[in-house]
């Protein structure tokens, strides 16, 4: 089982630059992406789909659009048929910037979510900053109430990066959003609380450099690799102990965010 988390920085830029065609080769189960700065209107065919290269892992997609044009919007592609999909939170503010959306595939005696999902960035004024600290509080008990019904792996650009390890230059942006103590704390609580697995962190908890998902297009930041680990794929502890290995990719630049990808043994 493949998952593939990306966020595209707009998903036509990205089809531009040959995203579909590589995740087209990966032999990937699942795939989520955020950021994908689109409309339903927007997208052809050929955006919908992820046509397979070299197996039989074609991909539908589904999707969650920001009401505001050119802004947010995930989407989530699977080669297996889903027994439901739910769009948005329930909830109107963050509904309308497109920020969930959850695919499921129960079967008797087994309930699992597969879901992607975009956390707000607060780097732009205080004003976001609050709107994502209003995000934070209202998804922590969402996904606590998740946990005690099903088995889920939530994957996204979550905008923040948890440990000292997590970007280049840590001491410079303690204050800074995305790596502010308060963030870093919900973070910690979320994952001891619902209880949560952050995936590569458990596979890899010493990785430094390799461990980047995102650059600044500041300066030569992406050259430099001074990068952040904001992008992550959250599981329930069952499901996570199937991890057997994840990668960021970076052979080909398709965004300023890298796809993340993980490896598990076990199959919707």
């Amino acid at each position: 089982m493949r998952i593939v988390s990306a966020n595209l920085n707009g998903i036509r830029s990205a089809h531009s630059k040959g995203f579909f065609e590589w995740a087209g080769a990966q032999d990937i189960d699942a795939l989520g992406v955020q950021e994908i700065k689109a409309q339903a209107a927007d997208l052809t065919e050929e955006l919908k789909r992820i046509d397979a290269k070299s197996s039989a892992k074609s991909l539908s997609g589904a999707f969650h659009f920001a009401q505001k044009k050119g802004y947010s919007g995930v989407g989530l592609y699977t080669h297996t048929e889903p027994s439901e999909v739910i769009v948005g939170m329930g909830n109107e503010e963050f509904d309308f910037e497109g920020r969930w959306i959850e695919k499921r595939f129960d079967k008797p005696g087994r309930k699992l979510s597969i879901i992607s999902s975009y956390f707000p960035s607060g780097s732009s004024s205080d004003e976001r900053q609050s709107a994502k600290f209003r995000f934070l509080h209202l998804i922590a008990p969402r996904l606590s109430q998740l946990a005690k019904e099903r088995e889920f792996v939530l994957m996204g650009d979550i905008n923040i990066a948890h440990q000292n390890l997590d970007l280049k230059n840590w001491k410079a942006n303690v204050k800074n959003s995305g790596f502010t103590p308060e963030e870093r704390a919900w973070l910690t609580q979320t994952l001891s609380d619902t209880p949560l697995v952050d995936v590569y962190r458990h596979l890899y908890p010493e990785a430094g450099d390799t461990c980047y998902t995102w650059w600044s297009q500041r300066g030569q930041a992406y050259a430099k690799n001074v990068g952040w680990r904001i992008d992550y794929q959250l599981a329930t502890p069952n499901l996570a102990q199937g991890a057997r290995r994840a990668w960021v990719f970076k052979d080909q630049k398709f965004s300023d965010h890298a796809p993340l990808c993980v490896d598990y043994d076990w199959s919707i």
